[in-house]
């Protein structure tokens, strides 16, 4: 699939929810399923500036595709980490910095975070987009 599939994907389950509670609970789920970053990967240098609660991300290149893992130490900024992980992870770098971030205010994320959170949810798509970028630098 490519990115705006799953982020339709992921626009879609969120549209099933009722009321903001469920889709909390559902983040909070997604974030167990979060593929979980290496001990060895958890430093300064992976950790995502700005946000309220500690959230480290890696990446790596494999085939030409970025393959992410995180982890963080609060449920809720596990679950908003593992959407973007979803919607990003295994895609190649320039589908990445080229895509849309839009589902993010379709699925009415943004605002119903803290102001906090919600400049930590723009600092984790600053950050996996320059991972890109990076990423991108190497290929050419």
């Amino acid at each position: 699939m490519n990115i705006k599939e799953i982020q339709d994907e992921i626009v879609d389950e969120f549209s099933m929810f009722e009321d903001w509670m469920q889709r909390y609970e559902y983040m909070i789920e997604l974030g167990k399923s979060l593929p979980l970053i290496e001990d060895e990967f958890k430093t300064d240098d992976n950790i995502i500036k700005g946000c309220q609660s500690k959230v480290w991300v890696h990446a790596t290149l494999e085939e030409n595709k970025l393959i992410f893992t995180a982890d963080s130490d609060a449920i809720i900024t596990k679950g908003i980490i593992a959407i973007l992980i979803r919607a990003f992870s295994n895609q190649k770098p320039k589908d990445i910095i080229d895509a849309d971030t839009a589902f993010i205010d379709e699925i009415g994320l943004k605002e119903h975070l803290s102001p906090t959170r919600a400049n930590g949810l723009v600092s984790m798509i600053k950050q996996i987009k320059l991972y890109a970028v990076a990423y991108q630098t190497q290929i050419n």
